[in-house]
This record gives structure tokens, C-alpha cells and sequence, in this order.
């Protein structure tokens, strides 16, 4: 079921993001930035880990994890997390496999 995300995906449009990164706490300054950015993902799974991978211009990152298996992630902005909740706010990234 997972080989249907394995890929590179570039993000095609965005909506409420900036809103997203403000409730996050990022500075303005970060926001503005992130917002114009149009980051690639790349999805690799080696067997028992999926991997993400974030390209983008401003910041590159990498996450791997375990399926059905809680993991620690590192924000963009450098902030330890394990679940993330806005206040309601969402925000729709739509990405286009390449």
C-alpha cells in the first residue's frame, strides 16, 4: 500500500500555510520566507523505515520513522515535537508526484 507515496513530490499550491506557521509560533520573518517556497518531498521505504526527505531553497530535512510507531520529528524552525495541534487551523499543501 505504501508504494502508491514512494517518490519525488513537488508542492503545486498551498493554502492557509501562513496561518499554520503562526499558530506553530514562527516568526514572521520565517513565515514570509516558508510561504514562497515550493519544497520537493521525497518517499523511500527501506523495508520496516519510510523516509522523508524535504528539499526546498531555504531548509532541507529528512524524517524516518516506523509505520503504526510513535517517533520524535525536528520542525523546521528547530523545535522537538511528537504531535502537532494548531488550534483548529488547517492548512492544505497539495503536492504533484514528478
Amino acid at each position: 500500500m505504501i508504494e502508491q507515496f514512494l517518490g519525488t513530490w513537488k508542492l503545486v499550491s498551498s493554502e492557509n500555510f501562513e496561518e499554520y506557521m503562526k499558530e506553530l509560533g514562527v516568526s514572521a520573518a520565517m513565515r514570509n520566507m516558508a510561504d514562497l517556497v515550493k519544497p520537493n518531498i521525497i518517499i523511500t521505504f527501506d523495508g520496516n523505515k519510510v523516509n522523508i526527505k524535504t528539499e526546498s531553497p531555504l531548509r532541507s530535512s529528512e524524517i524516518s520513522f516506523k509505520l503504526g510507531e510513535e517517533f520524535d520529528e525536528t520542525t523546521a524552525d528547530n523545535r522537538k515535537v511528537k504531535e502537532c495541534i494548531m488550534n483548529n487551523t488547517v492548512s492544505t499543501r497539495i503536492y504533484q508526484k514528478v
